[in-house]
């Protein structure tokens, strides 16, 4: 049975418990932090992200936060933030963000199912891959800025846009 057919067995499904299935499908380590909120790694090519999912019953948004550590010295920070500026205009969902306290770079998006809309487990699967592609592909750049002292425009030459079939 395919992943999106486990979930068409049930009409009311929370999206967190779709999330912890789809976690173990995949076999990512997890937790579940509560019954609206769900914490895993995922590994990517250059590191595991910190993926948080958690679902608001006031707002109905399912709510996904991907984090990952940075710490850039203080000097290039004004760089980092013209680079993460940057990186937002060529993401075509979620945004991305630093969190300077905690030392962490994020990118963030807000699924929003208002009216009672349900959420598929084809969807939560894309929606944390593409958190996971999104870092991957600004995480090279983001290193060039901070501590490599490349400008932001030339550091962004090499997030490409995603690459399709094989060489």
């Amino acid at each position: 049975m395919s992943l999106t057919e486990d979930f068409m067995l049930s009409d009311d499904l929370h999206p967190i418990d779709m999330v912890e299935t789809i976690a173990e499908h995949h076999d990512w380590e997890f937790d579940r932090v509560g019954d609206d909120q769900i914490a895993m790694a995922v590994e990517g090519q250059w590191r595991t992200y910190s993926i948080t999912l958690a679902w608001s019953h006031y707002d109905e948004t399912l709510r996904l936060i991907c984090t990952f550590e940075m710490d850039p010295p203080a000097d290039s920070m004004p760089a980092v933030y013209e680079a993460l500026n940057q990186a937002n205009d060529m993401c075509w969902n979620g945004a991305f963000t630093y969190w300077k306290e905690q030392r962490l770079m994020v990118y963030r998006y807000g699924l929003v199912l208002t009216g009672g809309q349900g959420v598929n487990g084809g969807q939560i699967d894309h929606l944390i891959g593409a958190a996971v592609s999104a870092c991957e592909r600004f995480y090279p750049a983001f290193q060039l800025v901070a501590w490599a002292d490349q400008a932001p425009a030339k550091a962004m030459n090499i997030a490409m846009t995603e690459a399709y079939g094989r060489a």
